[in-house]
């Protein structure tokens, strides 16, 4: 699985699935699907970006904040609300920055979490 098909699902119509649930079920991880199922729209912990948050679950923790200064320098931001309303910075992009980074991310260290 990876960033193409977590694009594909949150692109899809009807509409099923937010930012963070596509991140995950991208990569296979339907255990974190329905977890993730209120992290889209600015609702995941702390306003963080729903697609970052879904990729930080699945990544070794030793990583993380890697992720978080990949994605923000790519972003912007890692909070949505900024992404969105001050960026202009798409959802769609929003997934497909999440998705690659956790390709690169758990392709370094070959396991998810």
């Amino acid at each position: 699985m990876s960033r193409e098909k977590a694009v594909e699902i949150f692109t899809a119509t009807p509409k099923t699935h937010n930012c963070a649930q596509s991140v995950a079920a991208g990569f296979g991880r339907a255990s974190l699907v329905e977890e993730l199922r209120l992290c889209g729209g600015g609702r995941a912990p702390e306003g963080v970006c729903g697609a970052l948050h879904a990729a930080l679950r699945m990544m070794p923790e030793k990583d993380r904040d890697e992720v978080v200064k990949q994605f923000t320098a790519q972003a912007g931001s890692p909070y949505c609300r900024v992404l969105k309303r001050e960026l202009n910075f798409p959802c769609t992009e929003c997934v497909r920055l999440g998705a690659a980074l956790t390709e690169e991310h758990l392709g370094k260290s070959g396991s998810v979490r």
